[in-house]
């Protein structure tokens, strides 16, 4: 019988995906069983096979002897006043009612794994599926999260207070809301990255994710998408400060929305995919934000207000997205205001983005005028618009001389077709409980899949090497990183990304066992 260190040996390997699956398995079965124990235990990443690991199962029991592969514990919660600093808790597939506080503070870092991605599904029908309120230093990861249908409460996660830091969300499945939003950072919050997550279906006037008067979140490498169609529903992402300086945060600062995907509006006509300000506070609203190698699709025939809103905010950059499609919006590009006791947008930068409407209606779906950017006069104290890459169906761009931002305005403009491929054929990558909508078993093959599909320009592109060398990130959408000349937008054109093998769902540990002890 094999003794818990060995299991314990073989889910650490498991978790490296070093190697494609079939090559494992093929190595796997040439080996002789000491040479198998020796591939277990010797894989270089394996240097903290001292680390604990421990289970949870649906048929577990929370006692404080449990914690074993043979004896899982029942729930997260239980599991997290367990363990030690280091440690990995490996949840069964099944599903787990109930809250799941991750309350715990660890100096090193302890994660929490779906043990087969998206397997684990975590429900609850009383308000927020998932808490982070005095947590530090826990990963969650590759867990399916939404509300009962019977939920009543508001949220599905909620990480808060100024208590907590180094929270990781990676490679969840956050979906279906009953009441609010997906996601909530607020109320001091600080380092909180939200990582290669699949986000659809917010409920009411609220957001995939709301980043509210917190520090040091980075949202990347995530798709964003409804799949019902709710008019009131609010932008995907809205980043601001409702509450002043009462939780020790005045303003969202440093916060990065990078390499994401986002498509298929179906919400508010007065809203966006990502909007920075939105309660009219006299502070600002936020102060230092990059939203950067985005692609935005306008595939929906639903209005929204723009592509990208500022408000009562500053030191913001909008650089190198790639928005495109019919997109039918009041302004297509940006809308920059204040509204309440705002003070102007100050530090706007808005640069080396691809604005495309192959269709011919650049923003004039609703408004006669403010069809490419609505900036009423005395809004905006400063904006810098510069080398962006404007097309709309072969049609001159819109120009309104009354707006206080203006196509006029940008210093070095290219008008021109880049060149992206037609939003035919896109299928809304909702989960079914064995694979994504599409034939796709992770998120990061469906990431990649509509990247390459719709966000890739022709090789002939006129936004090819004439990206501005000192504003450019130094990878892609696609995590590629550019070259010494960056091509506009969101997809650097000849550059090869990193090859990221998706975590495999599971590895067959019945047949590994019998292949040791025979």
């Amino acid at each position: 019988m094999l003794s818990e260190g060995l299991l314990n040996g073989y889910y650490l390997f498991m978790q490296t995906n070093l190697l494609p699956r079939n090559q494992i398995l093929m190595t796997i079965g040439v080996l002789v069983k000491s040479a198998l124990i020796k591939l277990v235990f010797g894989i270089s990443v394996i240097t903290a096979a001292s680390a604990q690991t421990v289970y949870v199962a649906t048929n577990g029991v929370d006692q404080a002897s449990n914690g074993s592969l043979q004896q899982p514990w029942a729930s997260i919660r239980y599991a997290l006043g367990q363990v030690s600093d280091g440690a990995t808790i490996m949840v069964a597939p099944g599903t787990y009612e109930g809250r799941v506080s991750l309350d715990q503070k660890f100096a090193n870092g302890v994660v929490i794994r779906s043990s087969s991605a998206y397997q684990a599904k975590l429900r609850h029908d009383d308000g927020a599926v998932v808490i982070c309120f005095t947590c530090a230093g826990i990963t969650l990861e590759g867990f399916d999260i939404a509300h009962s249908p019977n939920n009543t409460g508001a949220l599905v996660i909620q990480i808060q207070n100024s208590s907590v830091s180094r929270v990781v969300l990676r490679n969840n499945i956050i979906h279906d809301s009953t009441n609010n939003d997906l996601l909530k950072i607020n109320n001091g919050a600080r380092q909180v990255m939200v990582d290669g997550n699949l986000f659809y279906n917010q409920q009411g006037s609220d957001e995939h994710i709301d980043i509210n008067s917190v520090e040091d979140v980075t949202v990347q490498n995530n798709v964003f998408f409804n799949s019902r169609s709710q008019s009131d529903t609010s932008s995907y992402i809205v980043i601001k400060d409702s509450n002043a300086a009462s939780d020790g945060v005045l303003g969202a600062k440093n916060i990065k929305v990078q390499r994401n995907i986002f498509f298929n509006w179906l919400g508010n006509d007065a809203q966006s995919f990502v909007r920075v300000g939105e309660d009219g506070t006299a502070n600002f609203e936020a102060d230092g934000v990059d939203i950067e190698n985005n692609l935005m699709l306008g595939n929906s025939d639903q209005l929204m207000r723009s592509a990208f809103t500022v408000q009562g905010s500053r030191n913001v950059r909008f650089r190198f997205n790639t928005v495109v499609g019919d997109l039918p919006s009041r302004s297509f590009a940006a809308r920059l205001l204040v509204t309440g006791s705002n003070q102007a947008n100050q530090n706007i930068e808005l640069s080396n983005n691809i604005w495309s409407d192959p269709t011919g209606s650049l923003g004039q779906e609703a408004f006669n005028d403010a069809d490419v950017f609505d900036a009423p006069q005395g809004d905006n104290a400063s904006v810098n618009l510069a080398n962006n890459v404007y097309y709309n169906g072969g049609n001159a761009i819109p120009a309104d001389a009354s707006q206080g931002v203006r196509f006029a305005d940008d210093a070095s403009p290219r008008v021109g077709n880049p060149l992206l491929p037609a939003q035919t054929g896109i299928i809304l990558p909702v989960y079914a409980g064995a694979q994504f909508a599409g034939g796709y078993d992770s998120i990061r093959s469906v990431f990649e899949q509509l990247a390459n599909r719709y966000g890739r320009p022709a090789s002939g592109s006129i936004v090819r090497d004439q990206g501005l060398v000192l504003d450019a990130p130094e990878f892609d959408l696609l995590g590629a990183r550019r070259d010494a000349q960056p091509d506009i937008g969101a997809v650097e054109i000849g550059a090869t990304p990193p090859r990221i093998t998706p975590i495999p769902k599971q590895v067959s540990l019945a047949w590994l066992l019998l292949l040791i002890d025979e």
